[in-house]
């Protein structure tokens, strides 16, 4: 069968969206999204970390449940599964951080350990980590698992660039920036794995995203605007509804090795 064909076929059977500009832009907004998203369930409703995150636990399995149950690409049910992720990973991190007692450091090199112990164990299932085409059950959950680790620890970095790094949000948040731009210029102007890239661009777009997210919500004491975490949330919840009818949405493979 001709490359073009196989293509073809792949992009119609894969179940996650191509990875384009607008997904990246999605993707953005969807980690700030869930910053503000799980501080206004932790701290503004006074649930605490531990029952904030077992709420986003439980709907984050439900909706992963239903992608790997769904037979073809659903847009909004791919996002929301993101937006849950995400959220999810900050209720987590913050409660390894501060309830644990580990802090920022203890908390991010426990998740990165986390997250290259499940890439590890897809390599040594599968024999790559290139997701490809996500449409084998299988290949689905470690496709989440990987997603769900990488949104957790980027929170936890980003709180531990902002504070114990001493940058706070505004800086962390363009040290964060200027990070995915040099990924952005490795991917034009260099062969560097596109696999490597793509995972490394998804883990950086998290700690992006919790330190605009914290310069939004946070204290003007504690460097940031000091808005309405929930009505943050809201606004960015109806620009992510308003992208992903706006900007192109198909099913589309991963960056991988050619």
């Amino acid at each position: 069968m001709p490359d073009v064909s196989r293509s073809i076929i792949a992009d119609a059977a894969a179940k996650v969206p191509a990875v384009t500009f607008g997904f990246w832009v999605i993707k953005i907004a969807a980690t700030t999204l869930g910053e503000t998203g799980g501080d206004t369930v932790t701290m503004t409703m006074n649930w605490g970390y531990l029952a904030g995150s077992a709420l986003f636990a439980g709907v984050l399995v439900a909706l992963v449940a239903a992608q790997i149950r769904a037979k073809r690409f659903h847009a909004f049910l791919y996002w929301a599964t993101i937006i849950a992720s995400t959220t999810f990973g900050t209720t987590m991190a913050d409660f390894a951080d501060r309830s644990l007692g580990i802090g920022y450091t203890g908390g991010t090199a426990l998740l990165f350990s986390l997250l290259i112990g499940t890439l590890a164990l897809w390599y040594k299932t599968e024999g790559s980590v290139d997701v490809g085409t996500v449409r084998m059950p299988r290949t689905e959950a470690f496709y989440w698992a990987a997603i769900t680790f990488s949104q957790t620890l980027g929170t936890a970095l980003g709180d531990w660039a902002a504070d114990t790094g001493g940058l706070g949000y505004a800086d962390g948040a363009a040290v964060f920036a200027a990070g995915i731009a040099v990924i952005a210029a490795l991917y034009l102007w260099t062969k560097t794995s596109r696999v490597l890239l793509f995972w490394a661009a998804f883990i950086l777009t998290r700690p992006l995203g919790a330190t605009v997210g914290d310069f939004l919500d946070k204290p003007v004491a504690h460097g940031g605007l000091d808005l309405s975490r929930p009505l943050a949330s809201a606004v960015l919840a109806v620009f992510i509804v308003a992208c992903v009818l706006v900007l192109p949405q198909k099913a589309g493979q991963h960056p991988g090795e050619r």
